[in-house]
């Protein structure tokens, strides 16, 4: 395993759900984080906890491309490398084909898509230089299958995540660079509240991170690209 005293993370979504809960794991191992999300108040309510020793806070807005460089740029500045990305942050806004919406689409697109490509674009100089950089992208099991006819969109940019991910493995793998896609199914965060669902029986995010945080400290000849975890049968997969 990797020695993750002192190694850098940067985790975007970082003020609630998937993304909180493995900054709190991340900084239990001895990293130090970058945080990132657009709702500054609620990020550094969200991990006041954590301190200040090892925990920088950012400005991150996935429709906004200033923010993503600016956020790259003062994680350099404050703790002199990056050796990891994680990239959480997404949004879910569903429609039917019957009823497109490309707006949503579009919104989708920018935020699930475009947004962690450039980050990963912006990193990967540091990552490279880590030697043992990684890569971590919140897809979801609609980037496996499409299930259902509410959701096209997001399962359209959750496929492109896993074509991200598989992307960033090849062209990094060389230079010591390993990405997985972490495909969960119902996971107890906000963005699951309105499909009904008894979040007891969901993912716990805490559950969740315990092993994408052992995936990445696996050293380079342990390698593993794809995490699937479902909290119920899934006869679609």
């Amino acid at each position: 395993m990797l020695d993750t005293e002192g190694r850098v993370a940067m985790i975007s979504g970082a003020n609630r759900g998937i993304g909180l809960a493995l900054a709190r794991r991340l900084h239990r191992d001895g990293y130090h984080l970058s945080l990132g999300a657009r709702d500054a108040a609620a990020l550094a309510e969200a991990t006041a906890d954590l301190g200040d020793d090892r925990v920088s806070r950012h400005i991150y807005d996935a429709e906004v491309p200033e923010t993503q460089l600016m956020w790259v740029s003062e994680t350099l500045e404050r703790w002199g490398g990056i050796d990891a990305l994680v990239n959480n942050a997404g949004v879910l806004l569903p429609f039917t084909i019957e009823a497109f919406q490309e707006d949503l689409l579009d919104i989708m697109w920018t935020v699930n898509v475009k947004a962690p490509t450039r980050m990963t674009h912006l990193c990967l100089p540091h990552l490279i230089a880590s030697g043992t950089g990684r890569v971590v992208n919140v897809a979801s099991m609609s980037g496996k299958r499409v299930k259902g006819g509410m959701l096209p969109g997001y399962a359209m940019t959750k496929h492109a995540v896993m074509a991200l991910t598989h992307a960033t493995r090849q062209s990094g793998w060389d230079d010591g660079i390993r990405a997985l896609a972490v495909c969960p199914g119902f996971v107890a965060t906000d963005m699951t509240d309105r499909f009904g669902v008894d979040p007891t029986t969901m993912i716990q995010p805490e559950d969740l991170v315990e092993t994408v945080a052992s995936i990445m400290a696996l050293p380079n000849t342990a390698s593993i690209s794809e995490l699937h975890v479902m909290c119920e049968l899934d006869p679609v997969w």
